[in-house]
């Protein structure tokens, strides 16, 4: 599209055609370059999905901070090759995570706006938190256990118990942090590994280590080709984009029976 760019009512129109339900909990994943031009950019679009939404809707959006990490693989690149002083200066430049001041990192834009709008809610995991907008985001946010990045005791798990939804836009199954879940569920030993990050605590910096499943999205892609093919998965445009609405109770199921069958006990 050329001009001024997609409005709100085009998106919301999109949305609906979609399938987008009024009143529902949704969990979304954004890469709003691929929408095309949007008027007003991510506040367009977040205010579109509250217009589709309703009042009774509750936005969820994943608040990931890799950069505030020692173990994760952002770190693992961007210090790449840096001899032991050279990292050691750039760890002195991470931050250290606040749940209410430290931007979410590398998960786009709408997700960055949904964080700072007034009244927006977010988890206290520093490493895995999600931010919530809407009356469910008390109780979505409202439990998210240092060992438990995106398993039942996280903002995951209660977006299963509340029936919510998966919304893709632009992005592929590959970035659906939901089928983590099911990852968490599976009855063979997952491999349990060290994490360090730092934390902001009264305003001075500090070291976090603990123990938790290893987490592997590398075959999410595969995955995804699978739960696109049942019949409860939406397939339609956004924008540009190409959108996928999914339920995230069935996906993660259907997760947990592909993993049995596709992925090899560790």
């Amino acid at each position: 599209m050329t001009g001024a760019g997609r409005t709100r009512d085009a998106l919301v129109a999109d949305l609906r055609a979609l399938g987008l339900p009024g009143g529902a909990t949704v969990l979304v994943h954004c890469s709003l370059r691929r929408l095309g031009r949007v008027e007003g950019g991510p506040a367009t679009l977040l205010a579109a999905l509250r217009s589709a939404l309703g009042p009774a809707g509750t936005i969820v959006v994943p608040a990931q901070t890799a950069n505030n990490s020692l173990t994760s693989p952002y770190y693992r690149a961007a210090t790449a090759g840096l001899t032991a002083a050279e990292r050691a200066r750039f760890q002195d430049t991470m931050p250290g995570f606040d749940p209410v001041r430290t931007p979410s990192h590398r998960v786009g834009v709408l997700a960055e706006r949904v964080r700072t709008e007034p009244g927006a809610l977010r988890s206290g995991h520093p490493q895995t938190s999600f931010a919530a907008l809407g009356p469910a985001a008390a109780g979505i946010v409202a439990g998210h256990d240092l060992r438990c990045h995106l398993g039942e005791r996280s903002p995951l798990g209660a977006l299963y118990r509340a029936g919510a939804l998966i919304l893709l836009l632009g992005v592929g199954m590959d970035k659906c942090t939901a089928l983590h879940l099911a990852e968490y569920r599976r009855t063979s030993v997952v491999p349990i590994m060290k994490y360090s990050c730092f934390v902001c605590e009264n305003g001075r910096r500090r070291l976090v280590q603990f123990d938790a499943p290893a987490l592997d999205d590398s075959d999410f892609g595969a995955l995804g080709m699978d739960l696109l093919g049942h019949s409860w998965a939406v397939t339609g445009r956004v924008g540009d984009a190409e959108a996928h609405l999914i339920p995230l109770a069935p996906a993660v199921d259907r997760a947990q029976e592909w993993f049995t069958a596709n992925r090899r006990d560790f």
